[in-house]
């Protein structure tokens, strides 16, 4: 048995594409870990969509037993975090169950906007970083730059500094022996009681909820009746184990050990991330830290296409907020869509991934409309109310001022880029705040920015100007007033809440026109003329007509006198007046995308 001081949590921080998940597959593969057979690349990205992506989207975790050159054995849990800004919650989490990091640098693309986001959040919880240099078997590879950059952002030697090909393997059993003696053993618990922190959670069909756990002191057992001691529930585990990467049971997990405990239990409500899990006994159990409560940016409804999925729907996004905490739902009617739930997200990126991970493994089919962010409305009587939708605005003649989130936006890019970034963020209402040589011809451009014009596409427009070598990373500064209105959307007379959003005044008659525009293509063709319309400020300001779908009621007419003629015209003109007065516009999936591709 392995002693507690030989045990080391760590976990690998990066920005995206660093080559996290290469590194600990090679980890993996060095510590036999996984038998050459089974090996493969993102052997720890368990999900399709991420093996697709090339992204990690969820932190995992795995034991790895190493024997020095002593013949000491050591255990080694490796957490795997996302490099992804949206996922920066999932890395705080991590974080957490971790005496120490490994913060791998690209020696081609340098220090990014994740590698300082991620060593800050590190270093609040204070870990101990051990820097990689990775990739310097790239043509491109800046090594001695690079390291240089490191030495002076974390005031370390540059012979502390390892450097590895992950890809090759070269250097990578340095990193394990870094490990081992760079990254202090867990603490000894100060408590008496045997407790664990929960970082994080799946749902299993026959285990129930599987809680993931860090034990902070003490020892759990597979006979011990155990208590989550915020979700106030008691149960029996069906089993406790560790990840050798699949789920291995063992008898118990000790002091300053990662595992898992299968739970049994099948109400999701009850299990929650960042809980304490403890041994019943007369003794009363302090609960531990937990988590900062997520504070989601992005708002969106997601609805499903056949309305017979609501309660489908409502039980996959159960089970899938247990999984990512960083996700937050309540219901929501409309209608144009009927029922659904209002969800709230970290970010676009994130958004997508919930989407399509709700179709894929629940098989189910969603419409999501246009997202928003949260916006404060002071109404004429001094009542402040947070607005997640812009179908929850007030009336305009209620509306005092409103006032949308700004973000503190830090942009690093090659110097050669600075003009064309600039043009980009000013055209988005983006306010220059200073700029900063980070070395290597390399900018960190520091602006305020309002949260709506940075979550559509904003990312992938600094990718695309900058070649892809530039990167952001931003956070919350502040609410700030804007000359703001709703831009309403009405299909056949009728409002469509779900198109609906929140606009600056100065842009709403460019933006309803171009959206209109896109709709006119997208809303299929009934029996008869069908108006779409934009409105803001309480008048239209945007029309298009689509054409009615033409049957040839003369088809049959071979001369004859002209009335004749015009009686069937007649008639097929007032059948067009009653279907329009009942006849429903189905708005296809596209049209509510066009809102998010409307500044194209």
């Amino acid at each position: 048995m392995v002693q507690q001081n030989s045990i080391r949590n760590f976990c690998i921080i990066a920005h995206i594409d660093h080559g996290k998940s290469t590194l600990a597959d090679r980890l993996l593969q060095l510590t036999g870990t996984i038998s050459e057979r089974d090996m493969h690349a993102q052997v720890l990205d368990g999900m399709e969509l991420e093996r697709e992506r090339g992204v990690t989207i969820k932190a995992s975790a795995v034991r790895m037993k190493y024997v020095n050159s002593d013949s000491r054995e050591y255990e080694l849990n490796l957490i795997d975090t996302p490099g992804h800004v949206d996922f920066s919650y999932e890395v705080s989490r991590a974080l957490a169950a971790c005496e120490g990091a490994l913060l791998v640098v690209d020696a081609s693309q340098g220090i990014e906007a994740q590698t300082l986001a991620n060593l800050y959040l590190a270093l609040e919880t204070d870990l101990d970083i051990i820097p990689v240099v990775n990739k310097i078997d790239l043509d491109g590879a800046r090594t001695q730059e690079i390291m240089a950059d490191i030495g002076e952002l974390l005031g370390v030697p540059q012979d502390e500094i390892l450097i590895v090909s992950a890809k090759t393997g070269a250097n990578v059993e340095g990193v394990l022996d870094a490990i081992v003696s760079h990254i202090r053993p867990p603490a000894v618990g100060a408590s008496e009681c045997s407790r664990g922190l929960v970082f994080d959670s799946h749902y299993d069909p026959y285990k129930g909820v599987v809680i993931y756990v860090r034990m902070e002191s003490g020892e759990v057992t597979v006979n011990d009746k155990l208590r989550l001691i915020q979700g106030e529930v008691s149960f029996e585990p069906l089993e406790v184990g560790v990840f050798s990467p699949e789920m291995t049971s063992t008898d118990r997990l000790r002091e300053g050990q990662v595992g898992y405990v299968a739970t049994g239990i099948k109400s999701v409500s009850q299990c929650r991330v960042g809980d304490t899990i403890g041994v019943e006994s007369g003794i009363t159990i302090e609960p531990l830290a937990g988590y900062r409560p997520v504070k989601p940016m992005v708002y969106a409804g997601f609805f499903p296409v056949e309305g017979d999925d609501y309660q489908v729907l409502k039980d996959a996004v159960e089970k899938l907020q247990l999984n990512d905490a960083a996700l937050v739902y309540k219901p929501e009617s409309s209608h144009a869509l009927n029922f659904g739930f209002r969800c709230g997200f970290l970010g676009m990126f994130h958004m997508e991934i919930v989407q399509e991970r709700l179709e894929r493994e629940y098989d189910l089919d969603i419409i999501a409309t246009a997202p928003s962010v949260e916006y404060e409305v002071e109404t004429e009587n001094g009542d402040v109310v947070k607005v997640k939708s812009p179908a929850g605005l007030p009336d305009e003649g209620k509306i005092q001022e409103i006032r949308e989130p700004w973000m503190i936006v830090n942009l690093y890019l090659p110097a050669t880029y600075y003009g064309v970034v600039m043009e980009l963020v000013t055209k988005r209402r983006g306010v220059f705040v200073e700029e900063q040589h980070s070395g290597g011809g390399r900018l960190v451009l520091v602006f305020r920015m309002p949260l709506a014009e940075l979550i559509v596409d904003f990312f992938d427009k600094l990718k695309s100007s900058t070649r892809g070598y530039g990167s952001l990373d931003y956070q919350f500064d502040c609410y700030r007033a804007g000359d703001l209105v709703k831009l309403a959307i009405l299909v056949n007379e009728q409002p469509v809440d779900a198109l609906a959003m929140i606009v600056h005044r100065d842009d709403a008659y460019s933006t309803g026109q171009r959206l209109i525009t896109k709709l006119k293509k997208l809303i299929p063709r009934q029996l008869y003329p069908v108006a779409i319309q934009a409105a803001a400020g309480g008048r239209i300001i945007s029309r298009a007509n689509v054409r009615a779908l033409r049957k040839d009621v003369l088809a049959k007419c071979y001369g004859g006198d002209i009335t004749r003629k015009k009686k069937l015209l007649s008639r097929q003109k007032e059948g067009r007046k009653r279907l329009k007065m009942v006849g429903n516009v189905e708005i296809p999936q596209d049209a509510f995308m066009a809102v998010l591709r409307v500044r194209d």
